[in-house]
């Protein structure tokens, strides 16, 4: 049994004070503001903290890390990458994410099904993970290797298909090698020209409704990179899960995914992280242009209606400390609770676990975070996560 100063009620958005917990297995029993003694229970006092559901993160690649994204993926060998990606895992667990979508391993094919599996077995310390191999991309598309030497034949960090067949023939070959859902590439590259985004579509909305027709075909969703129109409409017509980045929409856009109950997943962290890193002043500049003009345009999604769920992009920068994507949905427009339901109860849905994760419900898995401090005042809390519990059992105390 767990005994804290308080509890978060997603659904309603506000804390129960005190917070009370009784796990029994790898779930819930009991949950409230006190639950039943049972004799012989182990009773886990953590003091003046808020306990919470386990965050979601929709949006990482565990197979990326700080430096060159495009030279580690040619210098680094799978199976050096796959190990680097359980030790990610690893940090994001401990930072108090419980559940995450690994949105491509960037030429590491289906390495990340051999990562989600030895978790589920217990072998190795992560999230529940939902993996989708390698993304899918054009030739000469966002992912490909487009600015490497001809010569040298380097391999794309996606998986090639440029018509309807290949996607289907591509996106079989990927649940036959353990992916949970598909990721596709739709837009890119991005510029700013005269205040708006300009970023090419690289599927037609036909192609992309075939991969979408064949993901449900077995019970599989289809999640797309689309930073705008007319790629991110394409998308939204097609009926995909996710617009994830989704820097600048056009009205009708807006209007399928209120409609349809589809979210973007904004990952501000991402830009931020690129703007404060970035080789030289103008590509500071192109990611400090695209922040601001996301940041705006978030806004207006916000005023729209458009659904949103919580992903950050980590990899590209240090796993562990993506929590900073909470501080700035709150700074760019939503209120913590609002952002907390985006991420708990969207995040839960868009996984496929919702009524399992993402509420503090008997029932659903323990999945069990404590931070100090009230999220819902101050959602920055999460940046402090100091206990961590994962289908009932302890990670971080």
């Amino acid at each position: 049994m767990l005994h804290a100063a308080h509890l978060l009620d997603v659904e309603n958005g506000k804390l129960i004070t005190p917070g009370e917990v009784l796990v029994e297995g790898e779930r819930i029993s009991e949950a409230g503001s006190k639950v039943s003694r049972q004799t012989g229970a182990e009773v886990i006092d953590l003091g003046d903290v808020t306990l919470m559901p386990g965050l979601i993160d929709a949006h990482v690649h565990l197979f990326l890390h700080p430096g060159a994204e495009d030279l580690q993926t040619v210098e680094e060998s799978v199976p050096q990458r796959t190990i680097l990606a359980t030790l990610a895992a690893k940090d994001d667990l401990m930072a108090g994410f419980t559940a995450e979508r690994d949105m491509g391993t960037e030429g590491a094919g289906s390495a990340d099904t051999a990562v989600r599996n030895a978790i589920n077995a217990g072998l190795i310390p992560g999230p529940r993970l939902r993996v989708s191999g390698n993304a899918i991309d054009i030739l000469g598309g966002h992912e490909d290797a487009n600015r490497f030497n001809p010569a040298q034949h380097v391999l794309s960090n996606a998986d090639y298909a440029n018509s309807v067949d290949q996607i289907v023939e591509v996106m079989r070959e990927q649940k036959k090698e353990g992916s949970d859902f598909a990721k596709m590439y739709e837009t890119g590259t991005d510029k700013v020209v005269n205040g708006n985004l300009v970023t090419p579509y690289q599927y037609t909305e036909a192609q992309l409704a075939a991969a979408v027709a064949e993901a449900a075909r077995t019970g599989r969703k289809v999640a797309v990179h689309a930073t705008g129109d007319p790629g991110a409409l394409y998308a939204v017509q097609a009926g995909v899960a996710s617009i994830d980045h989704a820097f600048q929409l056009g009205d009708e856009t807006m209007r399928l995914m209120r409609e349809k109950n589809i979210p973007a997943v904004p990952t501000f962290t991402i830009v931020e992280y690129f703007a404060e890193h970035a080789n030289n002043p103008a590509a500071a500049k192109r990611e400090r242009e695209i922040l601001d003009l996301h940041a705006r345009e978030f806004k207006k999604q916000l005023s729209a209606g458009v659904p949103m769920a919580v992903g950050s992009d980590v990899g590209p920068f240090p796993h562990g400390t993506q929590a900073r994507e909470f501080e700035l949905m709150v700074q760019y427009g939503m209120a913590p609770a609002a952002v907390l339901q985006a991420d708990l109860i969207n995040g839960a849905k868009l996984l496929g676990w919702d009524g399992q994760i993402g509420e503090l419900k008997p029932g659903y898995f323990a999945d069990i975070i404590a931070a100090p401090g009230d999220p819902t005042a101050d959602i920055s809390v999460l940046t402090r996560v100091s206990f961590v519990m994962k289908g009932g059992v302890v990670y971080r105390r």
